[in-house]
């Protein structure tokens, strides 16, 4: 467990309990909570703002995987001070990040690119209005590509609610976790991170299963 809590940090107690019991060490909650509080690893809670409460407007459900995406920027910095921009990703579905980009900043031609990159494209993408998800030339994109873009209301991100709680959990687990020296160094160390979201972070909505194994499940 004191090996779990250093590698996953921010891993509560359900989840150490879930990855314990994965691999046969422990069978009873009620023993691994004992243990848990024994060690006094309880996860200091962050301060946050308080949000004021919105409506949040109803969207169609995904029901498969790739159906739609959700997707949003989010900032950090590197140690020299310099501005780190994230491009996270989120399939409404499985849960499953298809990709991250790291870059100084990414305009919409830079946005386009990233995607034409990934193996398989959404038959929708989810976002805010911002210049680059609102351009001429990614509405161009999307619209040769058949991929419909849906637009959350100005100033209402519950409504993207998906990529929020995956940003809030990007920024928990990796940002403020890490240290960034340069470009290169980021995109190592958020690529790892990627990878143990999607092949080993248990996903409490989808029944404490990985969101790559999730997916699978529908290929049978």
């Amino acid at each position: 467990m004191k090996e779990l809590s250093i590698k996953h940090r921010r891993f509560g107690l359900p989840r150490l309990h879930f990855l314990l019991k994965r691999e046969k060490l422990v069978v009873s909650k009620h023993r691994t909570a004992r243990i848990y509080k024994k060690l006094r690893l309880q996860i200091k809670n962050r301060k946050r703002i308080k949000q004021m409460a919105v409506t949040r407007l109803p969207h169609v459900k995904a029901t498969k995987p790739n159906e739609i995406w959700s997707f949003d920027f989010i900032f950090d910095r590197f140690e020299s001070n310099r501005s780190l921009k994230c491009l996270t990703i989120v399939d409404d579905c499985t849960k499953k990040c298809p990709g991250l980009h790291a870059a100084y900043s990414i305009p919409s031609r830079d946005l386009i690119t990233f995607f034409e990159s990934m193996p398989k494209l959404p038959k929708k993408l989810r976002c805010d209005n911002g210049p680059e998800m609102s351009s001429r030339e990614f509405m161009d994109w999307s619209y040769k590509n058949n991929i419909a873009i849906e637009y959350i209301q100005p100033g209402k991100p519950i409504q993207n609610a998906f990529i929020e709680s995956f940003n809030s959990r990007f920024r928990d687990e990796c940002l403020n976790e890490e240290l960034f020296h340069d470009l290169a160094d980021a995109k190592k160390k958020i690529e790892k991170w990627r990878r143990e979201y999607n092949d080993e972070r248990p996903h409490s909505s989808i029944g404490m299963r990985t969101p790559s194994a999730f997916e699978r499940e529908f290929e049978n």
